[in-house]
C-alpha cells in the first residue's frame, strides 16, 4: 500500500521585488570616477513614486569613494582609500584623480617635440625615478612650479622666451589633458593655435574659405579688417583668466592646480641666457620683468598658450553673438574681420576697441591696424591671400634664402626642410621651392623630385 503525505505550502513575500531595470540603475559611479555623479540618472528620493524597497526609508547619498548597491534582497557597500590631497597641502578632502599612466602619456605628449633637448634627455636619464617623485608629489601636495630659463630671439622680432623645467612642462600637459577638451568644445570654430588641428595651415585655409564666400568666389569687393593686441602675452590679466578657470573646472584638485601654474612668477630664481645687451634690446614695456605679479604670461608654455585662448574666449563670443560678424577668425592676438562694407567694418573696430579694456583690460595696437580692400592681398599666419592663390609672406621667404646660403652646414638640413614645409602650405610655391632647391643643390645637398624635401649631404 502507498501512503502519500500531503504538506501545506505558505507563500510568504518578505520582500516586494524590485524591477530589473530600476535595480540595474542603482550602481553608482565608483571611486575612481569623477565626484560629482553623473546627471544620466537622478537620486531615489528625487523621482516620485520610486522606492528601494518596501520600506518607506529614504536612501542614503554616498560620498565620492563609496560603491552601493541595491539589489530585492541585500545592500552591499564597499569602501576604497584611493583619495589624495589635490596641490594644496592644507585640504585633504579632495581627489587626485589621476592615475601613473595619465602621468606617462602626459610625458609622452610633452617629448614629441624636445626629444633632443637637454632637459628632456636629462629627465629620461632616470625616467622611472622622476616620474615617480613627481606623481608623489602631485598627490600629496608637495608639487611646486621650479625656476625657468629665459632667453632672447631676434626673429622675426626680439622677444623674450620662458622655457620651464622638463618637469613643469610634463604637468602642464598633464593639465591640459584634463580641462582642455572641455573648454575646446566652447571655443568657436575660428579660434586656432594651441587647439589640435587647428593651427597656421587650418587658419590659412579657413580665411581663405571665408573670402571667396564673402566676395562669391572674388567676383565681387570686399574689404577686410586687421587688429592686434597690443603687448599681448605681457599685459594679460591673470585674475581675470583665473575666474574664468574657477567657473568652468568643478574638480578643486584640478582647479588649484590651474591656479598654481596660471599665479607662478616665472622670474622668481630665472636662469637667464645669453648677453645683457640682448636682454637690452627688448623694449620695457614688452619684457615680463617689468610687469606686476597679476600681469603677464611666459611665452614659451603650452600653460601659457592655452590661458590666452580662454582669455580670448570672451572675445570671441562677443564678435560673433553681439557683433554677429559672419566672417571673422583669430589666431592667437591676430584678428580678420570680413565685410563688404568698409563703414561696417569701422564700427566693428571701435566697438572692440571700447570693449577690450573694459571687460579684458587689453587694448588694440593702433599702428597694426589695417583696413583695406580684398583683392590687394591679405597678410596672415605668415601667408598672404590673394585672389585663386595663396603664397608665403615675402619677408619670410628672402629671409629663408639668406639663411640657406649662409648659415653652417650642420643646421642647414633642419633650418631647409623647415623652410620646404612652410612652402607646401602655399598653394602657389613651386617657383619658389625651385629657387630655394637651386640654392641647396649648390651646397651639396640632393632634393627630393617634388620640390618638397631635402635630405643629408653624405659625408
Amino acid at each position: 500500500m502507498t501512503v502519500t503525505a500531503i504538506m501545506p505550502v505558505r507563500m510568504i513575500n518578505l520582500v516586494a521585488p524590485l524591477a530589473h531595470k530600476a535595480t540595474d540603475m542603482r550602481i553608482t559611479d565608483t571611486a575612481g570616477s569623477a565626484p560629482g555623479r553623473s546627471g544620466a540618472v537622478t537620486w531615489p528620493s528625487d523621482r516620485p513614486g520610486d522606492l528601494d524597497s518596501a520600506t518607506p526609508t529614504p536612501p542614503t547619498r554616498v560620498t565620492p569613494g563609496i560603491r552601493t548597491s541595491t539589489t530585492a534582497t541585500r545592500t552591499t557597500t564597499t569602501s576604497t582609500t584611493t583619495a589624495a590631497p589635490g596641490p594644496s597641502a592644507d585640504d585633504h578632502r579632495h581627489l587626485a584623480d589621476f592615475t601613473f599612466a595619465d602621468l606617462v602619456e602626459a610625458y609622452l605628449a610633452c617629448r614629441r617635440t624636445k626629444r633632443n633637448s637637454a632637459s628632456a634627455l636629462a629627465f629620461e636619464q632616470q625616467l622611472e625615478r622622476n616620474l615617480t617623485t613627481l606623481h608623489d608629489d602631485l598627490y600629496a601636495g608637495r608639487y611646486r612650479p621650479g625656476p625657468s630659463i629665459c632667453f632672447i630671439i631676434t626673429r622675426p622680432k626680439v622677444r623674450e622666451v620662458w622655457a620651464a623645467q622638463f618637469r613643469d612642462r610634463v604637468v602642464h600637459h598633464l593639465l591640459y589633458r584634463k580641462i582642455g577638451p572641455r573648454f575646446e568644445a566652447g571655443f568657436i570654430a575660428d579660434s586656432c593655435a594651441c587647439i589640435p588641428s587647428r593651427g597656421t595651415l587650418y587658419a590659412a585655409q579657413r580665411l581663405e574659405a571665408k573670402v571667396r564666400s564673402q566676395t562669391q568666389n572674388w567676383q565681387r569687393p570686399g574689404h577686410y579688417l586687421k587688429l592686434d593686441l597690443a603687448n599681448f602675452f605681457v599685459s594679460i590679466d591673470k585674475r581675470i583668466v583665473a575666474d574664468q578657470l574657477t567657473r568652468r573646472i568643478s574638480e578643486p584638485w584640478w582647479r588649484q592646480l590651474a591656479l598654481d601654474i596660471l599665479f607662478h612668477d616665472p622670474r622668481h630664481n630665472v636662469v637667464t641666457q645669453g648677453r645683457p645687451d640682448q636682454f637690452a634690446r627688448v623694449p620695457a614695456h614688452k619684457s615680463l620683468f617689468n610687469q606686476d605679479a597679476d600681469h603677464g604670461l611666459p611665452i614659451g608654455n603650452l600653460s601659457s598658450q592655452f590661458f590666452a585662448n580662454v582669455l580670448l574666449d570672451a572675445l570671441d563670443q562677443h564678435i560673433k553673438h553681439t557683433l554677429r560678424a559672419r566672417h571673422y577668425i583669430r589666431y592667437v592676438d591676430d584678428m580678420v574681420l570680413l565685410h563688404e562694407s568698409p563703414g561696417w567694418l569701422n564700427q566693428a573696430r571701435a566697438d572692440i576697441e571700447a570693449w577690450l579694456p573694459q571687460h579684458l583690460h587689453l587694448a588694440l595696437n593702433p599702428r597694426k591696424t589695417i583696413l583695406q580692400p580684398i583683392d590687394r592681398g591679405i597678410d596672415f599666419v605668415g601667408q598672404v591671400i590673394r585672389p585663386w592663390h595663396r603664397t608665403l609672406r615675402r619677408r619670410t621667404y628672402h629671409d629663408a634664402l639668406q639663411r640657406v646660403a649662409t648659415i653652417p652646414a650642420a643646421d642647414l638640413f633642419q633650418t631647409a626642410n623647415s623652410y620646404f614645409g612652410l612652402l607646401r602650405q602655399s598653394t602657389h610655391s613651386h617657383a619658389d621651392r625651385a629657387r630655394l632647391a637651386n640654392l641647396l643643390r649648390d651646397r651639396g645637398h640632393a632634393i627630393k623630385g617634388d620640390l618638397t624635401k631635402t635630405y643629408r649631404r653624405s659625408t
